[in-house]
């Protein structure tokens, strides 16, 4: 079953956002260690936080990613982080 590791942030700017975006489009595939299938970033302005989405196959990648994820630096994420998560992943669908 798949799994998503839910990541919320605080203290994200538009220009921050607009940065990660930016080095996202320009390179391919997920970070180093991190076999990740996709990535959905969530923002509001209004009070600047935001909500990563990363999605895995199986729980062993979902492992790896996680450690990988969480030994990040400041320079790698959004903002502060005020929590994260683990969900299965119940139903999804492009429409």
């Amino acid at each position: 079953m798949a799994v998503a590791r839910v990541v919320e942030f605080e203290g994200v700017t538009q220009e921050r956002v607009d940065e990660l975006r930016t080095r996202m489009e320009s390179e391919e595939g997920p970070p180093e260690g991190v076999p990740a299938k996709e990535m959905i970033m969530l923002y509001d302005s209004g009070s600047q936080s935001a909500v990563a989405i990363i999605f895995f196959d199986n729980d062993a990648d979902y492992q790896q990613g996680d450690a990988a994820l969480s030994a990040m630096g400041s320079d790698d994420v959004p903002g502060n982080r005020t929590s994260v998560r683990k969900f299965d992943v119940a139903a999804r669908a492009t429409i």
